[in-house]
């Protein structure tokens, strides 16, 4: 893929991966074709926030499992715990644990639009010192979105971080003419998808007893959002 510019959709989108359709490994490992593009400027942007931090950090919606591979081999202090409800990705995220000599996980399978933190797995985890979600909630029904934030309000630990990256409207305005074409592709695609409001998210936040952190501009015309559990 080439680089996007400054006015390029955030994304091409894929709701799964599938061998055939991205490249693949004969232990299941897939690759996100945009991986390894947006690796190094979401560690670089995390470290301020995630070195030295310790606990349990949870990701929902892992994907192909390289990002919530390269968070722990980035974040050691952190315990980092991959899920995703598709049984193929989880798959991958295994095999990216195993090849890259990571703790023994078993990605949890769950479902964000629930009560998730109320589960028995994510219980047996503890408190989580952090929560996050990359390139989700664009392409899930807004559920989604309400679930991660709200069971983030209840999981996390005092000072826990809840963190989304992706694409985002900021107060109602798309930030170019790239994303504001991606949203409609999504919502064609499906009704319940579209690019999401900074406004919306951090409403959310509110309810859920989060304070708004940081807001941080990424390449490709993504944005980092995190939020504080007081």
């Amino acid at each position: 893929m080439s680089a996007a510019g400054p006015d390029d959709p955030s994304e091409r989108h894929h709701a799964r991966y599938r061998p055939g359709e991205v490249a693949a490994e004969p232990d299941g490992r897939l690759h996100s074709p945009t991986f390894l593009r947006n690796n190094p400027p979401i560690i670089a942007a995390l470290a301020p926030w995630l070195s030295g931090r310790v606990g349990m950090a949870l990701e929902i919606g892992s994907g192909t499992g390289q990002q919530a591979a390269a968070f722990a081999l980035a974040f050691p202090d952190l315990e980092w715990w991959p899920s995703e409800p598709d049984e193929i990705h989880r798959a991958s995220i295994a095999a990216w644990w195993r090849a890259l000599g990571l703790p023994e996980r078993e990605p949890l399978a769950l479902d964000a639009a629930t009560d998730w933190a109320a589960s028995d797995e994510v219980k047996a985890l503890g408190p989580l010192s952090v929560v996050i979600s990359l390139n989700v909630i664009h392409i899930t029904p807004f559920a989604v979105a309400r679930g991660i934030v709200s069971g983030a309000g209840k999981a996390l630990v005092a000072g826990g971080l809840l963190i989304f990256y992706g694409p985002f409207r900021e107060f109602g305005e798309h930030t170019g003419a790239g994303n504001e074409a991606f949203d409609a592709r999504l919502r064609a695609e499906n009704p319940e998808w579209g690019v999401r409001d900074t406004r919306e998210i951090i409403d959310l936040a509110d309810v859920a007893g989060l304070e708004f952190a940081a807001f941080i501009r990424m390449p490709a015309n993504n944005r980092i959002l995190i939020f504080r559990r007081p």
